[in-house]
């Protein structure tokens, strides 16, 4: 998954109002707009690396958008919005073991009248759905942890993606990890008690949960490697 622009460098200075966050280049401050709506944990100290992008929408109102903070030498990836074209990347090109025979891949396909999961995989005997959450916390060394907040929308896809199980279909959970240096993967159970409950719950129920790190290019980040899962 490539970025639209090439990434500029600069040093954060602030987020605020959740959108909005101010970054030094060289002598000047830019305002950009932050691509994520989370509490970002751990990664805005004054002062870390950022790397940004020009967007192509000429009419925007912020025309940069923040992409990685650097913390500690470790890049993380906090786009959002990237979380799912990363993912997708990787399931065109077979690299998600478990779903590499996929026939035919479907984006935010509708499962209820109120409910959307992010991918519907057609294999050739039993379709899958996919619910994708992005993933940049990590309080332990060599440890990732989502959520950084309370996710009600986590706990509703949770209990929808159990329904999906029970109705036949194949139900997996995908952690996208946009960070280099965690070798395994849990729930933070003192942020979000419920999520944590009703995920295992719906491991009781078969739900599938896959967990990858992100690997940074010059121009892009990709799905890298596998990441145990520790429930």
């Amino acid at each position: 998954m490539n970025f639209e622009n090439e990434l500029i460098p600069g040093v954060l200075i602030k987020r605020y109002k959740r959108f909005f966050v101010d970054i030094k280049v060289k002598n000047k401050v830019i305002t950009a707009h932050c691509p994520n709506t989370g509490t970002m944990m751990g990664l805005l100290k004054k002062g870390n690396r950022v790397w940004f992008t020009l967007s192509k929408n000429p009419n925007r109102k912020l025309k940069y958008t923040l992409q990685i903070i650097e913390v500690d030498g470790i890049k993380v990836g906090i786009n959002t919005h990237l979380t799912n074209k990363i993912f997708y990347e990787a399931l065109q090109n077979g690299k998600i073991l478990k779903l590499n025979n996929a026939v035919k891949i479907i984006s935010e396909k509708r499962f209820s009248s109120d409910t959307r999961f992010d991918f519907f995989v057609q294999k050739k005997n039993k379709g899958c759905f996919i619910e994708v959450k992005n993933v940049t916390m990590s309080r332990n060394k060599n440890t990732a942890e989502f959520p950084d907040a309370v996710t009600d929308r986590g706990s509703k896809h949770l209990k929808e993606l159990v329904k999906a199980k029970r109705r036949g279909f194949e139900a997996y959970l995908a952690f996208v990890i946009q960070r280099e240096d965690c070798k395994i993967f849990k729930i933070a159970n003192d942020i979000d008690t419920k999520y944590k409950e009703l995920l295992t719950f719906a491991l009781k129920n078969k739900l599938k949960v896959i967990c990858y790190d992100c690997k940074f290019l010059s121009k892009g980040i990709i799905i890298n490697k596998r990441v145990k899962f520790i429930n």
